[in-house]
């Protein structure tokens, strides 16, 4: 009973994780425009403190903390990795950014500020939560009747093996990004905070299901190579380079509700969505470049492991070799001892 209530709460915190994009406050997401301008000070300290996703990012934060320590209770000599404790508080704060910063004031009012907000949803929040291995500590933390009764089973299921498989997950990716951009939804949720608050979930979901074969540590039911891992996060920067060059070369507001709002703080509208396709241009080129890097590196160190590896076991091969050797020669010189003797 004490796992299967672990795990409830564990699932519980992660699907809240997961969800807190969809918690934005309901008044920001269609309010007035804040009378100032948008500074670096008021961007980054400027924070709201909404409840609701206030509580869900503080729960998920305890959540992983208490669990953490748990595991290290029960395998001291096996505790979870710091870095990944790190990557999944790193993520809790880039989603604080996100959602309860200054930069949720103004997302509504210029799209280049939305377009920050959303850069940290996908290409940051995910992927660090990826790198966190939240299933993992889950496992950890359940008991085995638990894990093959509830969680393997869901890992193994036919929808989650459709869902993460990596030309699945990279086309739901890809596709979000387009349809939101170049439909009515993404003006629609500039309108209505309850679909403001499912885009950014559906940003989200969506982000993590690439990330995950990507840069994720979990087990999965999709396990790929460092050169696929490779080649799927540059197939997916350059449809982001491209929707970018699209929203920038484009030749008149594409939203309505940032048209309707003249020119806040003396911005045009065109110029404003100009600077959002550029935050997504070169930031989304720059953190799939260095995820690029940083596979490129893990690939190095795993073929230099398999090298130390190879060595090692040649080595092992070369010395029982020459114990065969010895023997062999040993026997030979009985043999020899023996045939004079008679």
């Amino acid at each position: 009973m004490r796992s299967i209530r672990a795990l409830r709460g564990s699932a519980v915190a992660l699907v809240a994780v997961a969800g807190l994009a969809a918690v934005a406050s309901p008044a920001l997401a269609h309010g007035p425009v804040p009378p100032e301008p948008p500074t670096i000070g008021s961007l980054l300290l400027g924070w709201t403190f909404e409840p609701l996703p206030t509580l869900g990012i503080g729960a998920a934060a305890a959540w992983w903390l208490w669990a953490a320590g748990r595991v290290a209770a029960r395998h001291p000599a096996n505790p979870v990795p710091r870095r990944r404790s790190l990557a999944f508080l790193v993520s809790m704060l880039a989603l604080s950014f996100a959602l309860i910063s200054g930069i949720e004031r103004y997302d509504t009012t210029l799209f280049s500020i939305h377009m920050v907000q959303h850069v940290l949803l996908v290409l940051v929040v995910a992927p660090l939560f990826a790198l966190s291995a939240p299933i993992t500590l889950v496992l950890r933390l359940s008991s085995r009747a638990t894990r093959r009764r509830w969680v393997l089973p869901i890992l193994h299921s036919r929808l989650m093996r459709l869902l993460t498989f990596p030309v699945t997950a990279s086309v739901i990716f890809a596709g979000v990004m387009w349809a939101s951009h170049f439909s009515g939804l993404f003006d629609v949720a500039l309108e209505d905070s309850l679909v403001h608050d499912l885009e950014h979930g559906l940003f989200l979901t969506s982000a993590l299901l690439f990330w995950w074969p990507a840069v994720g540590l979990d087990p999965a039911p999709w396990r790929i190579g460092h050169p696929a891992r490779i080649a799927h996060v540059f197939l997916q920067m350059t449809q982001n380079t491209f929707l970018a060059v699209v929203i920038l070369n484009a030749a008149g507001v594409l939203y309505p509700h940032y048209a309707t709002l003249g020119r806040p703080y003396g911005i045009d509208p065109l110029a404003d969505q100009r600077l959002a396709a550029g935050v997504m241009w070169i930031a989304g080129d720059a953190i799939f470049l260095g995820a690029i890097m940083l596979l490129v590196a893990g690939w190095m160190r795993a073929d230099a492991r398999g090298l130390a590896r190879a060595d090692r076991q040649a080595d092992l091969d070369l010395a029982q070799i020459r114990v065969r050797e010895r023997r062999l020669a040993e026997r030979l010189a009985e043999e020899r001892e023996e045939s004079r003797g008679s």
